[in-house]
């Protein structure tokens, strides 16, 4: 398993392991630090930072039982260290404040503003999207209402290629539009 050879290589002070971590997540970690109050020298810093404290842990032992993929508890750490950071700035409200504007319910509205024209069937789409896993509901939102790419989608979400997001994508898009045509929403 590729997770475990990079916790051990991590533990064992291989270089080309934390190489291979940093690189293989910078990219994403930036976009995603981009929905915080935070320049993008601070988010710089804090993967930076992210990264040590992933290898210290790993070295003390704290990932060998880990559940969780590599990057997410690596962007857990990120995430920790920009609120720490934002706490210090005394800009915790703005972080709060985004929290409470892009919740599910604002997600999903804003995936139908962004792929259903005015005057159809909005409602029954809200519906829908409400019945549709969370997965589906965050690459729908990300490809129509963020406009990511497919790369930029497999580079945030963790896919493994291309194909399999677009993949995902069409099988979203085709449930979507099946819950949509289904009896309980005409």
């Amino acid at each position: 398993m590729k997770k475990q050879r990079l916790i051990t290589g991590l533990k064992e002070d291989r270089p080309e392991a934390l190489r291979d971590i940093y690189l293989a997540h910078r990219k994403a970690f930036l976009r995603y630090s981009k929905k915080y109050p935070i320049t993008a020298s601070m988010a710089e810093d804090v993967y930076q930072d992210a990264i040590i404290i992933l290898r210290d842990n790993a070295r003390q032992g704290k990932l060998d039982n880990l559940k969780s993929e590599l990057r997410t508890y690596l962007f857990s750490i990120g995430k920790y260290l920009i609120y720490a950071h934002l706490r210090k700035q005394k800009k915790v409200h703005l972080v709060e404040d985004f929290s409470e504007m892009y919740n599910e319910q604002t997600v999903m509205s804003e995936i139908v503003e962004a792929t259903i024209p005015d005057g159809e069937r909005k409602h029954q789409m809200q519906l829908a999207l409400e019945q549709l896993g969370g997965k589906c509901r965050e690459i729908l939102y990300l490809f129509y209402y963020r406009g990511f790419s497919l790369d930029e989608i497999v580079e945030t979400l963790g896919y493994s290629s291309k194909d399999v997001a677009k993949s995902q994508k069409s099988r979203c898009i085709k449930s979507l539009k099946a819950l949509v045509k289904s009896p309980s929403y005409g």
